[in-house]
């Protein structure tokens, strides 16, 4: 939910958007928060949230000014949400003040004041994981989203025995104690993830990754078969909180991750990114009432040598849309590429951008391409600023503007030490790519890094990507 910067109420704490639009011409990102992973790394040090100087005019451009420490080890921070956004706009009681953390393994759930100072944020209420275990039967939270109630909503993954169950947690948004389950008992998916609502068409989609203990290690390809990871999108009447269908998108549609509605409140459309099968489906609303899914872009596997399986997908992992609901953005986490996809016609995305910044497959590593049906070379290493890009880009989060685009290159910890063991020594970085909005077009600036490998505590995994103000993965609009 985002808000508008209006003249009477500019504060970093305030935004609350009207439209997003609106946001579209908010002010230029000066800071960004990222959850920094110490789990899996052989460092003992907690969790912490950084905050990122992303103004070009200040002196610590470019730097961490500041590190949260969480209070507990191996949390596994992952994304976080907000307690007000644009779909609490018509409250005026209403600030977007806390940032809502939920960790992905301990099941604990962070509330952080960003409001008080928002350079130097501070730990406001811990919610114990069992809290979650106790009241809904529930773990592994993921997504919060903030509702137009006032209310927190976080999508699970597990029960608390590391088992599949897709539910959803609800906060009271001023205590942020655990109210109940959104979902009707006995009525969770079988599998969590993600999810984006919107009330114009009284629809809830969530989304699909694994069992937590399945792939709390690592990836292993026989847990496909044996069906622990999911391959729906499971549809919810968002008034009643029943459960309507579920799309099962086939293996062409396994592991089904981010989900994105378009911006626009009364669009019955949007799209999800496929991992295993690096495959992009866009869902909608049908004549009949009910929803449907079909598979828009797909990126073809490459038969290679030197590597876990003879054939290697890309791996789509995060996705995102512009707030002008004109361009598609996805990272390619095994192929180590971010494209571009003009979306004007909505069944047919259009390659307009591409851009590799490390990934698997650089010419001069160990594994080599043997066949790819995109014809494309392996592409050189990256280097910015002299350090060569450990990992893959997996995060993204694109300026206001949409001129500008954050990637960072950890997707997990369990999976990061799996795929790109280097990065787990090395840490992670931050990069920005320059969009051409007119035509399409990315380019990497190679003047901007933020090196988590230069960390005082070690090298660390930095993860999601949230703006202050709000963002374009963030807020739904009513």
């Amino acid at each position: 939910h985002l808000s508008s910067s209006s003249a009477t109420n500019c504060s970093f704490s305030g935004p609350l958007h009207s439209s997003h639009l609106f946001l579209l011409q908010g002010p230029r990102e000066e800071i960004i928060y990222l959850p920094c992973i110490y789990r899996n790394t052989g460092i003992l040090k907690p969790d912490y949230l950084a905050t990122v100087d992303v103004n070009p005019k200040s002196p610590t451009y470019c730097q961490v000014i500041h590190r949260l420490p969480m209070p507990n080890l191996r949390d596994e921070l992952h994304h976080s949400g907000w307690n007000a956004c644009s779909s609490c706009f018509d409250d005026a009681s209403k600030k977007r003040n806390f940032l809502i953390l939920p960790s992905l393994v301990s099941s604990r759930i962070y509330v952080v004041d960003v409001g008080t100072n928002p350079r130097a944020p501070k730990i406001y209420k811990m919610v114990e994981p069992i809290e979650l275990y106790w009241k809904c039967g529930l773990a592994n939270p993921h997504t919060s989203h903030c509702l137009g109630s006032g209310q927190i909503m976080i999508s699970c993954m597990g029960d608390p025995s590391g088992n599949a169950k897709g539910g959803f947690v609800l906060l009271d948004g001023e205590t942020f104690e655990v109210i109940s389950n959104w979902e009707h008992q006995g009525e969770a998916a079988p599998f969590g993830y993600d999810f984006w609502y919107q009330p114009r068409h009284n629809v809830m989609i969530s989304t699909e990754w694994g069992a937590p203990k399945a792939l709390v290690n690592g990836f292993n390809p026989a847990h496909v078969q044996e069906g622990l990871y999911g391959s729906a999108l499971n549809i919810w009447d968002w008034t009643t909180h029943k459960k309507l269908q579920r799309l099962d998108l086939g293996e062409e549609g396994a592991i089904p991750l981010e989900v994105r509605f378009l911006h626009e409140p009364s669009a019955a459309e949007g799209y999800v990114g496929c991992a295993l099968n690096s495959t992009v489906f866009r869902f909608y609303k049908t004549a009949e009432g009910d929803w449907a899914a079909e598979k828009v872009i797909s990126i073809p596997s490459k038969k290679v040598e030197g590597w876990m399986l003879p054939e290697m997908p890309g791996l789509i992992t995060d996705i995102l849309i512009s707030l002008d609901d004109r361009y598609l953005y996805f990272s390619n986490w095994l192929h180590g590429d971010i494209r571009q996809y003009d979306i004007t016609d909505r069944r047919n995305p259009r390659l307009v951008g591409q851009v590799f910044l490390g990934g698997s497959i650089v010419r001069d590593g160990p594994i080599k391409v043997l066949e790819d049906p995109e014809n494309q070379e392996q592409p050189r290493p990256c280097i910015i600023k002299g350090k060569r890009i450990a990992g893959s880009p997996q995060m993204l989060q694109l300026s206001l503007d949409g001129r500008r685009l954050y990637t960072t290159t950890s997707l997990y910890s369990g999976w990061d030490k799996q795929f790109y063991p280097d990065m787990i020594r090395e840490g992670s970085v931050m990069m920005q790519i320059n969009v051409d909005t007119v035509d399409g077009g990315l380019a990497l600036n190679e003047d901007f890094l933020v090196d988590f490998g230069k960390e005082p505590d070690g090298p660390v995994l930095a993860h999601e990507l949230r703006y202050p103000g709000g963002d374009c993965t963030s807020d739904i609009w009513l």
